[in-house]
């Protein structure tokens, strides 16, 4: 272990970062409402003798927490929040929502945060000791569910001295995040009618719920068009209020994801054709409101390689016996196939599953091989805009059973628990001796510099946001 006092450290301060971990649990907030678990995290590190700036960016609830000086500038990406729906109470296997419909860390950001925050609570540690040198910078990034914070962030120029960025993700696997999520748009679609009596004098009216439903059959056909990596989803948040007005008011709310920044525009530019035709063919009106646009993540061999160096020198986290008992009871509830097909992944990751006395192995407990780059995943995240304006690099650890469903009740159960504190101290510690070994050796980061070039020379970054102000904060 090349920094065995930044290990040291975090192991001192697990009672601390549980806590933190675990307010923010217990208050979870949706993007962009982040008050409290901003509050929480900024504290921590303000105490901790970082200099804070909050409110960057034009949303309350970002802050930068800077300590040290000169270079290297490593930066240390944070989330937290949390996603609506997903109110569940702490310890128990079966859906028990605190408040109904209220939100939920169903992403583990509980953990995201707090993790990297403790990492560059450990780096300050080492600068003050003199052990390195350099900036450690913690980058407290509001509504990555809506892929909002950090896609504001970049454009605000926050990033822009930045040598390299690192981050982690709670999941149910130790590795380097070696696949690319892809790039997204979301924009909601908002029609305009005339109301009439549905019954008496429906010719003189226009529906908008007409339109979206049009909208929507046009996305619908779309379909067979695109490339096949291509997606598209929806939920229509505004349909009218009774059956008998012909509804002058309606909304659709769209994602459109691709593997790549320019797929999702041509496809997002064909969907705001259907939006138009839908508008003649019902007689109304619409408007469209682009709400945030996110690239696809990036990777960098050269990081991942010290991230990889650093979860192996680490070692994976173990469980205990009533960490197994829960995790296996929550596996006891999860939708048909979801373990098999986490296994699959296993395997084909190259992953050594540990043998179970019973239905299967609970957890992933070793540390994935480095390989596999270019896997594209379905889903999104504003670290991607990260990439693409400064070399970054992922982990994944592991924070729940395997098979456990992405934003479930399943998963907020665990990252409350002390399976989801162990993964947290785990990506702390990796997060902390990358860092020290970048500030160490440099001319790793020169090396990651020189790929992220060359991977960005064809396609320099333009801010998906460009034309927005700001943040939409009214969702």
């Amino acid at each position: 272990m090349s920094f065995p006092s930044v290990i040291e450290f975090i192991t001192e301060q697990a009672p601390l970062l549980a806590e933190v971990s675990d307010r923010i649990w217990d208050t979870p907030e949706l993007g962009l409402c982040e008050m409290r678990s901003s509050t929480v995290l900024s504290d921590a590190l303000e105490a901790g003798g970082f200099a804070v700036e909050q409110g960057v960016a034009g949303m309350p609830t970002a802050f930068v927490a800077t300590y040290g000086d000169g270079r290297p500038i490593v930066a240390l990406l944070g989330e937290f929040d949390a996603l609506p729906g997903l109110s569940q109470a702490r310890g128990t296997p079966e859906p028990q929502p605190i408040v109904p419909n209220g939100p939920g860390h169903g992403c583990g950001h509980n953990l995201l945060g707090t993790a990297a925050a403790g990492a560059a609570m450990a780096v300050r540690e080492a600068i003050r000791r003199g052990e390195v040198r350099g900036t450690v910078r913690f980058y407290g990034c509001p509504a990555e569910e809506t892929l909002v914070g950090k896609v504001f962030m970049v454009k605000a120029g926050l990033f822009a001295d930045v040598d390299c960025a690192l981050s982690w993700h709670p999941g149910s696997v130790n590795r380097v995040m070696v696949e690319q999520l892809t790039a997204m748009n979301s924009a909601r679609f908002t029609f305009h009618g005339i109301p009439a009596h549905a019954a008496a004098v429906p010719e003189a009216g226009r529906s908008a719920l007409d339109a979206v439903e049009l909208m929507n059959v046009g996305a619908n056909f779309l379909r067979e068009h695109i490339p096949a990596t291509t997606r598209i989803h929806y939920v229509v948040t505004e349909g009218g209020q009774a059956p008998n007005v012909v509804p002058a008011l309606a909304q659709v709310w769209y994602y459109v994801r691709a593997p790549r920044r320019a797929m999702v525009e041509e496809v997002y530019a064909r969907l705001l054709d259907i939006a138009r035709g839908a508008c003649l063919m019902a007689g109304t009106t619409h408007e469209v409101r682009l709400i945030a646009g996110c690239y696809d993540t990036l990777p960098n061999a050269v990081l991942g390689a010290v991230l990889h160096g650093s979860m192996v020198a680490v070692g994976a986290p173990h469980f205990t016996d009533e960490e197994r008992i829960l995790a296996r009871r929550l596996q006891a509830t999860f939708p048909p196939g979801a373990i098999r097909r986490a296994l699959d992944d296993h395997r084909r990751w190259g992953l050594d599953l540990p043998p179970s006395a019973d239905s299967g192995p609970i957890f992933s407990e070793g540390i994935g091989p480095h390989q596999g780059y270019g896997e594209l995943m379905g889903g999104s995240s504003d670290v991607g805009d990260v990439s693409h304006v400064v070399p970054t690099a992922q982990c994944w650890a592991v924070t729940s059973p395997i098979g456990t469903p992405g934003h479930s009740w399943q998963n907020v159960v665990s990252v409350g628990s002390g399976i989801g504190r162990k993964g947290m101290l785990f990506a702390a510690r990796v997060l902390a001796a990358t860092t020290c070994d970048l500030m160490r050796q440099p001319e790793l980061i020169s090396r990651a510099r020189e790929e992220f070039q060359s991977a960005t020379a064809e396609a320099p970054y333009a801010s998906p946001v460009q034309g927005l102000d700001g943040p939409v904060f009214d969702l």
